[in-house]
């Protein structure tokens, strides 16, 4: 039997070459809603790298008063037409699909940046993240709401696109869905009918407007797991009501509700915590409805999302961070490399630091959005080989001992300690759910022993070592050394770092002293602990 990860699938009568997406994420490329140069070689890389179908536009606003401050796409004006027409040219002449969300934020939102108009809510309950108070939505509001949903979807068929999905997981539209938002008593307020009032004629109007020309999918929470909140079983009724209306083509099932900094954290699961955690809850939807399911939560190896296909809970896998990490993972999958895949980690560096208002990069791949400047994919140089000397077995020696090697130079790498990975040895040590994160290792030793680099272990050099080598070039990669001197006047040597600790070289009594808010302090602690 063939992979099912490499089975077509038609979805709605578009193709799809394969069984793997890569679901609508922000990752803070894009300035003043268009789409950059730098968004659509990311994109472009997935889409040469074997993907089916790269859904784009993380929270795509339809609206003004639904700001995009975060790097996502604006489909208020047609200004997105032209450039995102070009993007589509691109996506498809590497025969993958191309879909893109779309959304009102409702209270998920802020009134003091874009154009500052105030937020809209079914009712006026602000959002514990966002922390701005909404004004409740009037009928007006309403109704101009749905005329942007028209508006932007008859400018997603101008651009050219596959499909558009509309975004119900704590945006307006499930908002009105949420007995913990929606208080109203009129006509959108009260019983179910009511609450998904303003959803079916979203839908009605999107459908009259795409007028056969593109798929309408949306995305919906699986639960908003709060008490008073949608329950699994809720959402499912709700599910079951949506694909009874016959307006949608597929829907895409998701988490919990991102309201709360608990919830966001569960719907996007760090290293450490189960993998697919809500496929039942998709599974379920899937059986209730009858409609293409797709499903995207913490998918990041190609067993989990073989797994997810294969037993039927899902028609399509979403693997997103998966393929921040390795763009051409279904590329290596269909040649029969799987081993080569570069794994996701769970580190959430790439979403940890769109929440610090930075762009979105992966802790394991250089590349990823750097694409213009980072190749994904190590040519061979054109060049003479050069003699390189790596000093430093760590993630970043090794990725340069890799690098080079791939491009035809004869490397050698040194390090001091017996084993290769540096301070991720230590992470592996600290803690259970930080040997996955240290796992990245794994892939950059054995892709270093592929290309050919002589590694030499147990062996510190000294400059008169490295000499010895001939070197044409030499890349120290030796990271640096705590220093407690810096920050005492006195006393530094009854001072041990964490390193000291986690590498079990020392056992301390006495205070452990956090001044940087990181995780390594309670880590050193809980080890301390243990012993």
């Amino acid at each position: 039997m063939g992979d099912p990860l490499l089975e077509p699938f038609d979805l709605a009568g578009l193709r799809l070459r394969n069984r793997v997406f890569s679901s609508s994420h922000s990752p803070g490329y894009n300035v003043d809603g268009m789409p950059s140069d730098r968004y659509v070689r990311y994109h472009e890389e997935k889409a040469l790298g074997g993907i089916g179908l790269t859904m784009i536009g993380g929270s795509s606003n339809v609206s003004v008063d639904s700001a995009s401050l975060w790097g996502q796409l604006s489909f208020a004006t047609d200004a997105v037409v032209e450039p995102l027409a070009a993007m589509v040219d691109r996506i498809h002449r590497h025969e993958a699909a191309i879909m893109c969300q779309l959304t009102h934020m409702g209270r998920r939102n802020v009134s003091n940046d874009g154009d500052w108009l105030p937020t809209i809510a079914p009712s006026p309950v602000r959002e514990p993240m966002h922390r701005f108070w909404p004004k409740q939505a009037e009928p007006a509001d309403l109704a101009r709401v749905v005329a942007d949903f028209a508006a932007a979807t008859r400018r997603a068929v101008d651009a050219g696109l596959d499909g558009i999905e509309l975004l119900a997981t704590s945006h307006l539209l499930d908002q009105f869905w949420s007995p913990l938002v929606n208080r109203r008593t009129d006509a959108y307020g009260g019983s179910l009918d009511n609450r998904l009032r303003l959803t079916f004629e979203v839908l009605e109007a999107v459908r009259t407007a795409a007028d056969g020309r593109l798929l309408v999918g949306l995305r919906m929470l699986g639960t908003e797991d709060h008490p008073g909140g949608l329950t699994e079983d809720d959402c499912c009724g709700i599910a079951m009501r949506l694909a009874g209306s016959g307006l949608l083509d597929f829907l895409n099932v998701a988490g919990p509700a991102l309201a709360t900094d608990d919830g966001l954290s569960r719907a996007i699961p760090p290293a450490g915590t189960p993998l697919a955690p809500y496929l039942p809850v998709a599974a379920a939807v899937r059986s209730a409805t009858g409609l293409p399911i797709l499903h995207a939560t913490r998918v990041t190896d190609i067993s989990t999302a073989r797994h997810a296909v294969e037993s039927g809970a899902v028609d399509l896998v979403g693997m997103t961070r998966a393929h921040l990490a390795d763009p051409h993972l279904m590329a290596k999958l269909e040649r029969g490399e799987a081993d080569r895949i570069r794994t996701c980690v769970g580190a959430s560096l790439c979403i940890n630091r769109l929440h610090l208002g930075l762009d979105s990069v992966c802790i394991q791949n250089p590349a990823t959005g750097r694409e213009a400047t980072v190749p994904q994919l190590v040519a061979r140089g054109e060049g003479a080989a050069r003699r390189i000397v790596v000093v430093g077995g760590g993630p970043a020696g090794l990725e340069a001992a890799r690098v080079a090697a791939e491009r035809g130079h004869d490397v050698v790498l040194f390090e001091a300690g017996d084993r290769l990975g540096g301070q991720l040895t230590l992470m592996a040590r600290a803690a259970e759910r930080q040997k996955e994160v240290a796992g990245l290792i794994d892939w950059l030793v054995d892709e270093v022993h592929r290309a050919g680099v002589d590694v030499r272990l147990s062996t510190p050099v000294d400059v008169d070592d490295i000499w010895l080598e001939s070197p044409e070039m030499v890349v120290v990669a030796t990271g640096g050394q705590p220093d407690p001197a810096w920050v005492l006047d006195a006393g530094s040597d009854l001072v041990h770092s964490s390193w000291d600790v986690l590498g079990g070289h020392v056992r301390p009594t006495g205070l452990i002293d956090d001044d940087i808010l990181q995780p390594i302090a309670e880590t050193a602690a809980q080890q301390q602990q243990r012993r």
